[in-house]
């Protein structure tokens, strides 16, 4: 058994993700959760000086606009209302 996740911390992590095992699942997931971080262990051993982190894995940019004001003053219908000021709708008093 690894000395990295064992039952114990298994049961952990299953509780904060809010995971219900069967029977029998859990053995598995605990096999399965000790190669992945086997793995890691593997990846740990990498030589990795001069290499630049990556930021998001790629270089494609963000095609969201600006926000700019758009001077949207076209009121509309405020004619059909039954009590109006200045272009505004006017309502009666809700709170005294």
């Amino acid at each position: 058994m690894s000395d990295i996740i064992n039952k114990k911390s298994l049961e952990h992590l299953a509780a904060l993700a809010r995971i219900e095992f069967k029977k029998g699942e859990e053995d598995k997931m605990l096999k399965d959760m000790e190669a992945i971080l086997e793995h890691f262990k593997e990846l740990q051993k990498v030589d990795t000086t001069g290499v630049e982190p990556m930021t998001g894995g790629t270089l494609l940019r963000s095609i969201t606009r600006e926000d700019a004001h758009k001077n949207n003053n076209t009121r509309r219908g405020v004619e059909l209302f039954p009590d109006s000021l200045d272009g505004y709708l006017k309502v009666p008093n809700v709170f005294d």
